[in-house]
């Protein structure tokens, strides 16, 4: 019986870092569960489906480079979420939703 190799530690680092997304049965949104190496996309779903999903509780899978991901600063905070502070009508307090809408 021969077995498929495994990568090295060394060929693993060398691979590109993907950040892995899953949809639960349940959720309608998909959540960060991990990151992985995997030499490309295709290789990523594979291996985030083997390593993430392995009790069948998910429904979709997104894999995205960690470098494709642009984050803000935690110094930025106040820059970016302040100013949404002073803007009430913004919040889900003045709107009433009909019934026949269901949950958002």
């Amino acid at each position: 019986m021969s077995q498929t190799p495994t990568p090295s530690a060394q060929a693993l680092s060398a691979w590109p870092l993907w950040e892995v997304f899953v949809r639960s049965k349940q959720g309608l949104e998909h959540k960060h569960c991990g990151s992985l190496h995997a030499s490309d996309a295709q290789h990523a779903l594979q291996m985030a489906r083997d390593v993430y999903t392995r009790r069948q509780e998910g429904v979709s899978i997104w894999v995205v480079p960690s470098a494709s991901i642009v984050a803000s600063a935690p110094q930025d905070k106040g820059v970016l979420f302040d100013p949404a502070a002073d803007k009430i009508y913004r919040h889900p307090t003045f709107y009433s939703i009909p019934d026949e809408v269901g949950h958002m």
